[in-house]
């Protein structure tokens, strides 16, 4: 007989969930984008041929391509979809070592990244000035209808993540009986908090409380809340496949179904593990539309509106990582219906726990 919490059981349920949740983010974000068709008419500054030409591989050459032969030049490159492969097989590597030898390359390997992140920030502490240069120099050589497009993409951001929420969330909140109200008043506070720092990291700890609050088991939140926040990043998933063709829309390139498609698996595998942080989103998509041969110009002027774009996103982020904590511990069993009387969020002490995964 399974323990009440059989962590390989419903660890498998949340990933199947967040990969399939994801999957209908790529596929609304991709029909959202090829209806408004903000991307084109795009005025940009004239750049080389060879800068403007998608890559056409076949299957067996995309299968191989994806494969690097040197991670030093697949980075150099851009190549983000070997990266990717190569950091998966060599986690697996990782992971079939002894814990003495593995130890010392997580530590490595973590100090790294929070270095990166840091190094990332400092960067973005003068991206408002790059970003108003770019976007002035293109507005003075091609006009204003840059910012008309720029609009358009906004306004089908909106639209798209809207969708998203009433077509795939409320549907699958009400197929698994989640208590609306109740789940609404919980997700307010993170949701917002989210919304205003543009930063999932910074609603976790509240929306962990939250959940706990309302009475989904702390085994479940601890696990799905944070994978979710490398795997089911469903709002950032959607504005990628949006961004992605919103590009070559700009750059004037037509890319087939079969291309698009195929962008749309690449974003599939360099979205997970996006970094819960102000902007992140924009690395994966300056990888992923080099990859493709894709010019990295449209996504600087991106730039100038991505703030208003990372907070809907995000906010996004958020409200789907707690609806899945609902659904897994659903899924279980483990979820209480609504008790009268039962205890309010407002009465239930913070989770130290949380504090301890924000860190």
């Amino acid at each position: 007989m399974l323990p009440r919490f059989c962590l390989p059981r419903w660890s498998a349920k949340a990933i199947v969930y967040f990969e399939l949740v994801t999957t209908l983010a790529l596929i609304i974000g991709l029909v959202a984008i090829n209806v408004s068709r903000a991307g084109v008419g795009t005025k940009l500054p004239a750049a080389s041929p060879e800068s403007l030409q998608v890559q056409k591989l076949t299957a067996s050459e995309t299968i191989l391509h994806v494969f690097p032969e040197n991670i030093a030049k697949s980075v150099a490159e851009g190549q983000i979809l070997q990266v990717v492969v190569f950091s998966i097989l060599f986690g697996i590597a990782l992971a079939m070592v002894p814990e003495d030898r593995r130890r010392p390359m997580v530590v490595f390997t973590e100090s790294l990244a929070e270095v990166m992140f840091k190094f990332t920030n400092l960067v973005m502490y003068f991206a408002p000035l790059g970003v108003g240069a770019a976007v002035a120099y293109t507005v003075g050589s091609t006009g204003m209808g840059i910012l008309l497009n720029l609009a358009k993409l906004l306004a089908t951001l909106y639209v798209a993540l809207l969708a998203f929420v009433f077509g795939v969330l409320l549907p699958i909140a009400i197929l698994v009986r989640v208590p609306l109200r109740k789940f609404i008043a919980a997700v307010a506070e993170p949701f917002w908090i989210a919304f205003g720092t543009a930063s999932s990291e910074a609603a976790l700890p509240r929306a962990m409380e939250a959940m706990e609050g309302i009475g989904v088991p702390r085994e479940v939140v601890a696990f799905v809340m944070p994978t979710g926040y490398s795997f089911n990043l469903d709002g950032s998933t959607l504005y990628l496949s949006l961004a992605s063709i919103f590009v070559a829309q700009s750059a004037g390139i037509h890319m087939s179904l079969g291309q698009q498609l195929l962008m749309m698996l690449t974003l599939m595998l360099t979205s997970k593990g996006v970094a819960g942080v102000s902007r992140a989103s924009i690395v994966i998509l300056l990888g992923t539309v080099g990859s493709f041969g894709l010019p990295v110009e449209p996504v600087f002027i991106l730039l100038g509106i991505d703030q208003l774009m990372d907070m809907a996103r995000t906010s996004v982020n958020v409200l789907g990582n707690c609806l899945a904590t609902v659904v897994v511990a659903r899924w279980e069993g483990d979820f209480p219906s609504p008790q009268p009387g039962s205890a309010t969020l407002e009465s239930v002490p913070p989770a130290p726990l949380a504090h301890d995964l924000s860190k």
